[in-house]
């Protein structure tokens, strides 16, 4: 499998080359040269597969000539092994057409842990075939840092630095990247937004002075492995519900645009799937750019769902490629007039593009928190607000119309209630509890640095504190 840049003038690499690189060195975003399909038979034949099983199988032709089968197969079956629930991602029925899609059986109870397990386990099989280190840098949200960090922590051939913006996320999200003690393993508060933190870290793997001195690797979801990990439980979940003789639709609570951007790959892939509704919180610039080709970013709010306070949408890059005609010197054009401005018109094929599977949906707080009552008092399940945004969206959809009758509506739930307790108590009367397996977090000591919000301050204390370590 070869894998070319959104932007059109990266090289083109193989599955071992895009893990280690992260972003395309043109400032592009990688995808496969083409998608594989599968058959609806081909389909049916997964049936019943282990989700160990079924991860190897959906992944093989994205890995080809990278890993063999059996070295895929072994991977999955050490990370998935290790999730809190056998299943891995498990389906909870609401009522007779709304699914919630648990994501949070990881070690760190959100649904990165499903993709960078798989990462962390995957470069240092890499590093090791080449006797090589990575430094990664990677900006987090929210669960992002801590799934990265548990998926590195202690491993001898890749360092962290993990940016987090100051103040904006959950104290267990925090708590969970700042408590791990490891020498490989360095936490940075950015003074500022997540949107913020993001730019530091995508202009990191593009200044050569960084460049020269690190061999850089990104957890983000701009890693393409992080994605063709998220592919697989729209296979399994879909499956479980009756593929590929029926179609399934799916509400995604949409940041960075990874996670829903794996459905659009499943679908691709031959996967029936009825439609994506990209679920927004108030920093809805999806949600307008969606349904009126409106990409400007705005401010960003602060709100109950930290993780989806982003106004740029790093993934959303590869959407707009893959249905713009896979131009890239048109793609990097109309990037750059974003990146200079922070506004951009979707052309007329992008739009049409993405109307033919995407629809979305903003909710705001009152309407997050209406989500999680309804989800208490119709199914008894405790839902964290993220997927609240989700199921918000759902149910508008099915209200609209905009999805058959008959059709199942699967909510991805993105994160355990646990992690954002205050929230979920505060609209539900309900304080959840962390599980046993996150042990006493609550009673360990936090180590992070507190960073200015400039990118000098940033770039000068991953390059300082490599130094030391090297």
């Amino acid at each position: 499998m070869h894998y070319v840049s959104t932007r059109g003038s990266a090289p083109t690499l193989d599955f071992e080359g895009v893990t280690l690189a992260g972003l395309a060195s043109d400032g592009g975003l990688y995808l496969p040269a083409e998608w594989p399909r599968l058959s609806h038979d081909e389909i049916r034949a997964l049936r019943g597969l282990s989700y160990p099983q079924l991860a190897a199988r959906i992944m093989q032709p994205f890995v080809a000539g990278s890993l063999t089968e059996a070295e895929l197969g072994a991977v999955c079956e050490a990370v998935y092994g290790d999730f809190g629930h056998a299943a891995v991602a498990p389906l909870a029925q609401l009522d007779e057409t709304h699914w919630l899609l648990e994501l949070f059986h990881g070690p760190t109870l959100a649904f990165k842990d499903v993709a960078l397990q798989l990462l962390g386990a995957l470069f240092e099989i890499f590093l090791e075939r080449r006797d090589s280190r990575l430094t990664i840098v990677g900006a987090t949200s929210g669960d992002t840092g801590s799934a990265a960090i548990q998926a590195v922590v202690g491993r001898a051939r890749s360092e962290i630095f993990m940016l987090h913006p100051a103040g904006r996320v959950s104290d267990v999200q925090r708590r969970q990247m700042t408590t791990v003690r490891a020498p490989n393993v360095h936490n940075l508060a950015i003074a500022g937004s997540f949107d913020d933190a993001q730019a530091h870290v995508k202009r990191m793997f593009t200044d050569a002075e960084v460049a020269g001195v690190l061999n850089l690797g990104a957890v983000n979801s701009i890693n393409w492995a992080r994605l063709m990990a998220q592919v697989v439980y729209y296979f399994s979940s879909a499956l479980q519900l009756g593929a590929p003789d029926r179609a399934v639709a799916y509400s995604v609570p949409t940041g960075n645009f990874g996670d829903v951007f794996a459905g659009y790959v499943a679908a691709q892939m031959g996967l029936p799937i009825e439609r994506l509704v990209v679920a927004t919180n108030v920093n809805d610039i999806l949600h307008r750019a969606l349904s009126t080709g409106d990409y400007s970013a705005g401010g960003v709010t602060p709100t109950i769902t930290p993780s989806m306070d982003i106004q740029v949408s790093s993934n959303f890059e590869r959407l707009l490629f893959d249905c713009g005609g896979r131009d890239g010197a048109a793609l990097a054009e109309q990037m750059r007039g974003f990146e200079a401005s922070k506004a951009m018109k979707l052309t007329n094929q992008q739009r049409e593009g993405a109307a033919a599977l995407f629809t979305s949906r903003s909710a705001d707080q009152q309407e997050t928190a209406r989500a999680l009552q309804w989800a208490l008092r119709s199914a008894g399940q405790v839902i964290d607000p993220h997927t609240g945004v989700g199921l918000h969206a759902a149910r508008a959809v099915a209200a609209d119309g905009i999805v058959p009758g008959g059709v199942p509506i699967v909510t991805l739930a993105t994160a355990h209630p646990a992690k954002f307790r205050d929230a979920v108590e505060r609209a539900i009367g309900v304080r959840p509890a962390l599980p046993a397996r996150v042990g006493d977090l609550f009673g360990r000591e936090e180590h992070f640095i507190e960073v200015p919000g400039d990118y000098a301050a940033t770039r000068d204390h991953v390059l300082g504190k490599a130094a030391q370590l090297a």
